[in-house]
């Protein structure tokens, strides 16, 4: 199977939804002044890179 970049991503993502599957880009939430992590809610400092709870990175 090829690893290059796809055409179809919005066809893709529409199959994906279409069976229940959410598409969207997940980023860190955010709680006063710090980063919350969407998957377990753990707070980390503006500098974090990953959840240092759970260790969710966000997507690129």
């Amino acid at each position: 199977m090829s690893s290059a970049p796809s055409t179809n991503d919005g066809v893709f993502d529409e199959f994906l939804e279409d069976r229940g599957h959410e598409t969207d880009i997940v980023r860190w939430e955010r709680s006063y002044n710090k980063k919350k992590c969407p998957e377990c809610g753990g707070l980390h400092d503006e500098s974090a890179r990953e959840c240092g709870v759970c260790g969710w990175t966000p997507a690129a």
